[in-house]
């Protein structure tokens, strides 16, 4: 069963660098912003147009954040399992094939 966003994972995160921490807290709150304009956009009705260029500001930051947390991940937690065995590195690499899979529709 995979854990809702709200709650607990079985998993902690290793090797999480603080200033990448903060970076993407501070990219959160600034989209969490600009999802708060687009509700004022809709309610303002406001060009469409407009509406949907700020969209797509919104799925490029979101982006960012997934990149970094990607490279995070592979960086310290998939290096930590392969150096761990054949065992927990083949679940590994089935976490990453299905995370890829359902991040790339």
């Amino acid at each position: 069963m995979t854990p809702s966003p709200t709650s607990p994972s079985p998993h902690h995160a290793h090797g999480v660098d603080p200033d990448i921490k903060d970076r993407n807290l501070k990219r959160l709150r600034r989209i969490e912003g600009q999802v708060r304009g687009l509700q004022r956009m809709v309610d303002e009705e406001r060009y469409c147009a407009e509406i949907l260029t700020q969209i797509s500001s919104v799925h490029q930051a979101l982006r960012a954040v997934g990149r970094e947390l990607v490279r995070n991940h592979l960086k310290h937690c998939a290096a930590d399992a392969i150096r761990k065995g054949p065992e927990e590195a083949e679940a590994m690499y089935d976490e990453i094939v299905d995370m890829m899979h359902k991040h790339l529709r």
